[in-house]
């Protein structure tokens, strides 16, 4: 079997702009003789089905959950990269996929990526058109920060909603056209095979969830948006994930598989709290943008309350290592020095796995009011699972797998 990604020849930079200018169309009138099947109806899947049909094609979306509103989506806290520039400080469609191609250990295919970069901007303004509420400057116009791993601020955000938000926007764009009768919606399906005609895929057969009956479904083009299998690990993010049945299935009639997890190491996360948990609590990378991440320099002090811990006492060590980016280097960078504290046995919380994430300089110099309005309803939820007020003493902070 030959790997064939169908990337369009030419340079990197023009390959698909000028794919898009020869590729074959389909005239409006013939869109409407066309059927499109699109399994999952999280952020990729209810985009792309709302898309669809506002194009003018038939779709037939299909999910696992009881509603699209209950997609997985929904975890991702912390904002959507875009090469929009609005803080006009150096950014670039370029800029935005050496960022992504190193962020994916150099592993990712570059013509890809570089049209994920391409298309950033417009994303953007596809969500706002959905309704997605992005925050905003006093001017009206919508806001930026930083994130891990880059040294613009390039992503647009909800607070620590985004995920929540960008999914009942893509929700809202997939419910109209349901209404218009463009879009046909059924939850509660399980993907059993996926029909392939002449090499094609021309059609799915799913389980029906609720009566337990096999049904098949026809259409002239298959849609996946079934996200990864999170469930590979043991303390995850990801419990409510995909059961990856559509990839496997895919795979078996001829579909090459590479990673079902989509693997990234978080360096927020609400440390464990006992053998009873199933799941683990992700804080939005955001944080890093105002938080100091800090380990005390003397083992001794692990268990000193961190507010007696002079200033001379802390390692500030992100900040130390890797001045140009402190403590927004990537997540693998942060992670891996995260682990290693705490490997000398530095680091601090109940576990001995975990590092402070201080807001007390940001609190200083910007004032509580304005700390709480970026990350108010984060450190709610981690005041309500660790009953420690964080506007008051650092959070505790630790890696998980994702």
């Amino acid at each position: 079997m030959n790997l064939d990604s169908k990337i369009p020849s030419g340079d990197l930079s023009e390959k698909w702009s000028s794919h898009k200018g020869s590729i074959k169309l389909v005239n409006p009138a013939n869109k409407r003789k066309h059927t499109v099947l699109v399994v999952g109806s999280g952020l990729a899947g209810a985009s792309a089905a709302a898309s669809l049909a506002e194009l003018g094609y038939n779709v037939k979306c299909f999910c696992i959950q009881d509603s699209p509103r209950r997609a997985h989506s929904i975890a991702a806290q912390g904002g959507i990269n875009s090469t929009k520039n609005y803080q006009n400080d150096g950014d670039s469609v370029y800029r935005l996929f050496y960022d992504t191609i190193k962020g994916g250990d150099f592993r990712s295919r570059e013509a890809n990526v570089y049209r994920l970069a391409e298309l950033s901007a417009n994303i953007i303004d596809q969500c706002a058109a959905q309704g997605v509420p992005f925050a905003r400057e006093y001017s009206g116009e919508l806001a930026n920060r930083s994130f891990g791993g880059a040294q613009v601020s390039r992503t647009f955000y909800a607070r620590g909603q985004t995920g929540q938000q960008l999914l009942l926007g893509a929700y809202q764009a997939l419910m109209r056209m349901v209404d218009a009768g463009k879009v046909q919606m059924y939850s509660r399906r399980e993907m059993l095979d996926l029909v392939l005609i002449d090499g094609k895929a021309r059609g799915i057969i799913c389980r029906n969830l609720v009566t337990g009956e096999t049904e098949r479904y026809a259409g002239d083009s298959v849609l996946l948006a079934t996200g990864g299998y999170g469930r590979v690990f043991f303390l995850s993010t990801n419990a409510f994930n995909s059961n990856c049945t559509a990839a496997w299935r895919a795979h078996k009639r001829g579909a090459l598989f590479a990673n079902p997890c989509f693997t990234q190491i978080h360096p927020t996360c609400i440390p464990v709290s006992g053998e009873h948990q199933s799941k683990l609590t992700l804080m939005s990378e955001s944080l890093r943008n105002d938080g100091r991440v800090w380990v005390p320099k003397k083992k001794e002090d692990v268990s000193t309350d961190p507010s007696q811990i002079a200033e001379d006492n802390r390692d500030y060590f992100l900040e130390r290592k890797y001045p140009s980016f402190g403590n927004l280097v990537p997540r693998d960078v942060a992670s891996r020095n995260n682990k290693e504290v705490c490997d000398e046995g530095r680091g601090v919380g109940a576990s001995g796995y975990a590092v402070y994430l201080d807001f007390r300089d940001a609190i200083q110099r910007d004032g509580m009011q304005t700390i709480r309005e970026k990350y108010g309803n984060l450190f709610e939820i981690y005041q309500n699972i660790t009953n420690e007020n964080p506007y008051q003493m650092p959070c505790c902070s630790s890696i998980l797998s994702e």
